[in-house]
């Protein structure tokens, strides 16, 4: 077929009129000069009413301008591509275009393609109600778990203090004082599981913490102290050396989680074959602050494991005592400030958790 022939007034018009796209030619008046009969059947209007009316007319109201800034765009020669605008048909409903237009300045005549996304934004709509829906619902879980976790606390507590003061030396039958201090430790690991999880759910609610200047001691000999029934039953031996970093600037409320967390692990993960010994010490070298954790429990396998460990709900054994929670909140902890925590670890030798801290001024 000729050239002649594809570039006849005829072909063009089929071509025009025929589109499922929507067409047209618009003036830098603000009318349309000529349109395709996609336009028109998309809004219900006659092509006559569409032409004898100033297009704003037909655009949103909330729209306009934004529509006119992009007009003056494409008239300073400035294409666009994919500007979404909504027109409103004869019956009153929105319909959503995304457009693409490019200008003819000797002619002072816009070029436009549009196409129909309504269905789309309908659909992108759904989809942010839905999300919206399942975050307030998710936070309202979250808000649900904290305050039965937190209010739960308050009776485990009063339990323990009733255990403080009991005095087991009084209880002549062996039978019943070993099912008091089998009550006694599960009470405590109780407790110990409920400030994981209120942890857990204060860490993932981005609760901003106060930056304060620490004592490492201080701060470990608090932490020893809420557990220290755990510690004198697991008979454990700490050796700790803060003289080489005594202070850090961190989170009080992050840096005792971090502490009771490493130490707790320790606890449950300790060998059957030797007395616990927990190692704790501080460094500075150069700008890296440093707390190292280390003991001789039973270890892991960092092969198989080692990209686990700190992964929510991850355990690397079949100890009862694990819920896979307490590491989580660590790397938490550590990453929210800028730091990070890294471990080493080897089956029946033992674990190592190196605390780098960020300088916080």
């Amino acid at each position: 077929m000729p050239d002649s022939t594809l570039n006849n007034d005829y072909n063009f018009e089929r071509f025009f009129n025929l589109s499922p796209v929507i067409l047209c030619i618009a003036g830098y008046d603000g009318y349309f000069k000529k349109i395709n009969p996609a336009l028109p059947n998309l809004l219900g209007y006659s092509q006559e009413e569409l032409m004898q009316v100033p297009i704003d007319d037909f655009i949103h109201e909330d729209d306009r301008k934004t529509t006119s800034s992009s007009r003056e765009n494409v008239k300073n020669n400035i294409p666009i591509f994919n500007f979404t605008n909504r027109y409103v048909s004869k019956t009153g409903e929105s319909v959503w275009l995304s457009w693409t237009s490019i200008s003819e300045e000797e002619n002072q005549l816009i070029y436009g393609v549009a196409q129909d996304i309504t269905q789309l934004k309908k659909l992108e709509e759904e989809r942010n109600i839905l999300l919206l829906n399942l975050t307030r619902l998710n936070a309202d879980i979250k808000k649900f778990t904290y305050m039965v976790s937190h209010d739960l606390r308050s009776p485990v507590n009063n339990v323990i203090s009733i255990f403080g003061l009991l005095d087991l030396a009084k209880i002549k039958d062996e039978e019943t004082r070993e099912y008091v201090e089998f009550l006694n430790t599960s009470n405590l690991e109780m407790k110990q599981t409920l400030d994981l999880y209120i942890d857990a759910l204060r860490t993932d609610r981005n609760i901003n913490e106060e930056i304060e200047f620490l004592n490492l001691d201080t701060t470990l000999s608090s932490v020893k102290n809420t557990i220290n029934e755990l510690i004198k039953n697991s008979k454990a031996q700490f050796k700790v050396d803060f003289s080489k970093l005594t202070h850090l600037n961190f989170s009080k409320f992050f840096l005792q989680s971090i502490f009771l967390n490493l130490i707790s692990n320790s606890l449950k993960f300790s060998s059957p074959n030797r007395g616990l010994i927990i190692t704790i010490s501080s460094h500075q070298l150069g700008d890296e602050l440093q707390v190292i954790f280390r003991d001789n429990g039973v270890g892991f396998d960092m092969e198989k494991i080692g990209g686990n460990v700190f992964k929510l709900h991850r355990k690397f054994s079949n100890n009862s005592q694990s819920k896979g929670i307490g590491l989580y909140l660590v790397r938490n902890h550590m990453e929210s400030l800028g730091g990070k925590i890294e471990v080493n670890s080897e089956i029946d030798v033992g674990t190592t958790f190196v605390l780098t801290f960020a300088p916080i001024l």
